[in-house]
């Protein structure tokens, strides 16, 4: 019995030794659980050299116009700007790896012009259903897949780009005719725009319908599943002064499936809208610069659960907003107002206060453009501002801004911005009109603080909820660890809730995550658990070795935790 027991605590031991460096094996080894080789062991293929690959003229990219269906048996390099044409379907396979390949060195300097990037067409459809234990990554070619590769390392290839046939608010006369170079001159007709950082008006590029040519938008219109997706290192400039985002959506339908995505280290906006109706769910954001959650030229969905994080102040000082909120940039008063509604939100900005010029508004929901939007029982923490709203309406014809859209006071009587119940821990304005808290009146402060019943707390003072941290950025590693859950959870008694239609689920707490223990959405399938990005993230806990797989390598490494599931 005594040296079974010597035994048992050997085994122990050694399981533990395993748990320590598990977080590095659990990419090289990624897709075990569905059968997938070691990521090392993978050959290369690239993206151009798939059958029925034909190059665009003028661009550097093409079209597979086979489609395609991708194993986890290859790494594929995105050589190219890809795009996956209508009536087509680029099937990638749980566990797979795509990454994507660095703009060219040309005479010493970077050539833009080739630029990489996945482009799904209107019409065209992904189906990348990854699972909690076989995630789908899109990475940079130059990531070795240990948890080695620098959080520091962005906008080393372009993103991924979805284009449906949904509606936007884009008129020919206001909104073009296109200009490349992020000028906000997207329109190539009425309803059809090409999308931000694209340098032509190549039809593969361009999003919504053609009204002009008697084309109609299809709100339910399905291009596809990203599902259980890593996204990192992305957001190149495409063209001199405009990038594209770890995820592009333009006019991207309902009938898409987006939910258990993260976007890693982007260059630009993490995610970015412009129209569309699509829903999203479980959507994390972090390490990235510019804005976390982006939305523009209509856009109408519904959200729930989605979680941004900035790098620490020391390590980098770039940081815009937690939400950009446009209706539409050319001031042209277009229909219909971007509007979606987001739950369960918790954005943390690392108190950026110096503007810089294409960081300017730094706080967690910037509202501007005549938009619409609602936010509920959502937390925004360590932003320089925490909700500003425009309200000089500067060349726009009309006297509205999005001030008059939200204020019931002041306003237009549309109402059609709310941001109710919310919580802004250590934001050193927590409401501004203009930029400034000097332009706040009585009525602003009433409406925010007591009618929407939104709260605004001290530096670091929420129990259970420390944003306070450092990170290396070129090892990955804290030095302090935060914590992102309230604890006890910050009760909604007397806010709405999340409408019982199907998409939405029950959540009684403001934020991202439950307070319950085990009940991060982060944790197993998340790069977020692997680079330890809050505390709370557990790995499955019967899956010793990192395998993807509790099995019986696992009961003689740890014997007292055979048999536990997984999932």
């Amino acid at each position: 019995m005594k040296k079974e027991t010597k035994i048992s605590k050997v085994i122990a031991g050694l399981a533990l030794s395993t748990l320590a460096v598990t977080t590095g094996f659990s990419q090289s080894n990624l897709g075990a659980a569905c059968g997938c080789p070691p990521v090392a062991s993978r050959p290369t293929v690239l993206l151009s050299s798939l059958p029925g690959f034909t190059a665009i003229s003028g661009t550097y990219g093409g079209e597979l116009t086979s489609g395609a269906t991708l194993t986890c048996n290859n790494t594929y390099i995105i050589d190219q700007k890809i795009y996956i044409p209508s009536g087509k379907t680029i099937n990638i396979a749980p566990g797979t790896v795509l990454k994507g390949r660095a703009n060219q060195v040309v005479n010493g300097t970077e050539d833009k012009a080739t630029a990489t990037a996945l482009v799904i067409m209107r019409g065209g459809k992904i189906n990348a259903e990854g699972s909690a234990d076989c995630q789908v990554v899109f990475t940079a070619e130059a990531d070795p897949m240990d948890g080695t590769y620098p959080i520091a390392n962005k906008g080393m290839w372009g993103g991924v780009v979805m284009l449906g046939k949904a509606t936007n608010n884009l008129t020919l006369a206001a909104n073009g005719p296109f200009v490349p170079g992020g000028s906000g001159k997207l329109a190539v007709a009425d309803g059809l725009g090409t999308i931000e950082g694209f340098a032509t008006s190549n039809t593969q590029d361009q999003y919504g319908a053609n009204l002009s040519a008697g084309e109609s938008f299809d709100d339910n219109d399905n291009s596809g599943i990203l599902r259980y997706a890593s996204l990192r290192h992305a957001g190149a400039n495409l063209v001199v002064g405009a990038e594209i985002n770890g995820l592009t959506l333009g006019s991207v339908g309902r009938g898409t499936t987006i939910d258990h995505i993260e976007i890693v280290s982007c260059a630009d906006d993490n995610i970015e809208w412009f129209g569309g109706t699509v829903n999203m769910k479980y959507v994390a954001s972090f390490y990235g610069n510019d804005d976390m959650i982006d939305f523009d030229c209509g856009y109408t969905g519904k959200n729930q659960f989605f979680f941004g994080l900035k790098t620490d102040a020391t390590a980098s000082a770039d940081n815009d907003n937690g939400f950009e909120m446009d209706s539409d940039d050319q001031k042209s008063n277009a229909f219909p107002r971007s509007n979606p509604s987001f739950y369960n939100v918790t954005l943390v900005g690392n108190a950026k206060s110096v503007s810089t010029a294409d960081n300017s508004s730094l706080a967690g929901i910037c509202a501007k453009e005549l938009t619409g939007g609602e936010i509920y029982n959502s937390i925004f923490a360590n932003f320089f501002r925490g909700f500003d709203l425009t309200k000089s309406v500067g060349t726009r014809t009309g006297g509205s801004e999005a001030y008059h859209n939200w204020s019931t006071a002041n306003g237009n009587g549309t109402n059609i911005l709310k941001v109710k119940c919310n919580t802004f821990v250590g934001c050193t304005s927590p409401i501004t009109v203009g930029r400034s808290a000097a332009n706040v009146v009585s009525a602003d402060t009433a409406q925010f603080y007591t009618t929407d019943k939104n709260v605004a707390i001290a530096t670091n003072t929420l129990p259970g909820f420390d944003y306070t941290f450092t990170i290396n950025n070129t090892t990955n590693t804290y030095s302090k660890q935060p914590d992102f859950v309230p604890n006890p959870a910050i009760v909604v008694a007397g806010c709405p809730t999340a409408p019982v239609d199907g998409f939405y689920r029950a959540a009684n707490y403001r934020g991202a995550f439950s307070s319950n223990a085990g009940e991060n959405w982060l944790s197993n399938w998340s790069y977020a658990q692997v680079l330890n990005v809050t505390k709370g993230l557990v790995a499955c806990p019967t899956d010793v070795n990192g395998d993807g797989i509790t099995n019986v390598t696992d009961f003689l490494q740890l014997s007292s935790q055979f048999g536990l599931s997984c999932n």
